[in-house]
C-alpha cells in the first residue's frame, strides 16, 4: 500500500477569496457584454484589496460593490479598501484573439482528467474533500463559533492501481471562535465520517488544528491572490495541470476553456473505450485556433487522436460547445473548477 496526500482550501481562504472576486467581476463584465476580454487578478492582504489586469469591455460595471458583494458572502465582515488598478488589454494581444480571427489568448498546455473511481469520475478522495468543503461553508453560516478560513487535507492508503482503501490521516485546520473547540470539533470530525462512510473509507486518525489555535485568518492572517491554488482547482494533484490559472479570465482564454474542453474530452473516452482513467493533454500558440498537439493517455495507454478533434478545439468551436458564456464563473470558483 501506497501513502498519497491530496488538499483542498475552504472558500474563506484568501487564495480563494481572491479567485471569487476576480471571477465575481468576470461574470459582471460577460453579462453586460459577452464579448468582453478579461484577465483580472486580485491581491489582498491586511486591510487592502488590489485589483488589477486588464479588461476590454462595453460594460460598466462597479468594481468595489462586487468586491465587496464577495467578501461578504464568503464571510468576511471587515471593511476592506479596495484598489481598482485595471487596465485595458493590449492592442498587440487583440491582433490574434479577435472575432476574425478567433485565436488563443495565450500559449501553453491544458489537462483535463477523469476516472471511474466516482460517480463525479473523479479520485475518491478529491470529492470526499469537496463535500466538506461545501458542507463547511454551509454550516459556517448557521454556527456562529466557525470562522470562514481553513483547509483539509487527506493521506490515505492507495494500492497498485491509486484506488483509495483507507485514510491514514485525516487533517483539518479551520477558523473558529476558539471558545466552542469541543463543540466544533466533533460537529467536523463527524461529518468526515458522515462523507467516508458513503465510499465505505475509514479514518484511522484526525489532526484538527495541529498548532493549537486558529482565531486569526483571513486576509488578517495571510495574503491571497488569484490563481495560487491550480492544483485544488483542478484535480487535487492525482493529474498534471497546467500552469496557467482560471478566475478572472474570459474564455477566449485557452488556460481555462480548453481545461474545461480536456476534461470533457477525457470524460468522453472513459465512457467510450471504458477505461479505468484518462488524462488529456492540449496545448496552444497565442493567435493562433487549431491547437498544436493533443495528446491523450490512460490506463490502456496511448490513444490516437482523430484530426477532427483538433477542429473542435478551436476556442470558438470550444466557446459554443460548452456554452460557456452561459456559465457562472462565481460559483465555479467557490470549491474547485472540476465538481462533475
Amino acid at each position: 500500500m501506497k501513502l498519497y496526500s491530496n488538499e483542498i482550501v475552504f472558500r474563506g481562504h484568501p487564495d480563494k477569496v481572491c479567485d471569487q472576486i476576480s471571477d465575481a467581476l468576470l461574470d459582471a463584465y460577460l453579462k453586460e457584454d459577452k464579448n468582453s476580454r478579461c484577465g483580472i487578478e486580485v491581491m489582498g492582504g491586511k486591510g487592502k484589496i488590489f485589483i488589477t489586469g486588464e479588461v476590454s469591455s462595453k460594460a460598466s460595471i462597479n468594481v468595489e460593490e462586487i468586491a465587496n458583494m464577495v467578501l461578504r458572502d464568503v464571510g468576511y465582515n471587515n471593511q476592506y479598501e479596495i484598489i481598482n488598478n485595471l487596465g485595458t488589454q493590449s492592442e498587440d494581444i487583440a491582433l490574434g484573439t479577435n472575432d476574425l480571427v478567433g485565436g488563443a489568448g495565450d500559449q501553453g498546455m491544458m489537462f483535463g482528467y477523469a476516472c471511474n473511481d466516482t460517480y463525479e469520475l473523479l479520485p475518491t478522495a478529491m470529492v470526499i474533500l469537496q463535500k466538506l468543503s461545501m458542507w463547511y461553508d454551509e454550516e459556517r453560516k448557521k454556527c456562529h463559533y466557525l470562522l470562514p478560513d481553513g483547509k483539509a487535507q487527506i493521506t490515505g492508503y492507495y494500492d497498485d492501481n491509486m484506488k483509495l482503501k483507507k485514510i491514514k490521516t485525516f487533517t483539518i485546520s479551520y477558523q473558529n471562535d476558539e471558545q466552542h473547540r469541543e463543540i466544533t470539533d466533533k460537529l467536523i470530525k463527524d461529518k468526515c465520517v458522515e462523507i467516508c462512510d458513503n465510499y465505505n473509507i475509514e479514518i484511522e486518525e484526525f489532526l484538527i488544528n495541529p498548532t493549537g489555535k486558529f482565531l486569526i485568518g483571513g486576509f488578517e492572517g495571510d495574503a491571497g491572490v488569484t490563481g495560487r491554488k491550480i492544483v485544488v482547482d483542478t484535480y487535487h494533484s492525482f493529474a498534471k495541470v497546467g500552469g496557467g490559472a482560471f478566475s478572472g479570465k474570459d474564455p477566449s482564454k485557452v488556460d481555462r476553456s480548453a481545461a474545461y474542453k480536456a476534461r470533457k474530452i477525457a470524460k468522453d473516452y472513459l465512457k467510450k473505450y471504458n477505461l479505468c482513467w484518462c488524462v488529456v493533454q492540449l496545448s496552444y500558440a497565442i493567435g493562433i485556433s487549431r491547437p498544436l498537439a493533443i495528446y491523450i493517455e490512460s490506463d490502456k495507454g496511448s490513444l490516437l487522436v482523430d484530426d477532427s478533434l483538433y477542429d473542435e478545439c478551436t476556442p470558438k468551436k470550444i466557446i459554443k460547445d460548452l456554452e460557456l458564456l452561459n456559465t457562472c464563473y462565481y460559483d465555479k470558483a467557490k470549491y474547485g473548477h472540476f465538481l462533475n
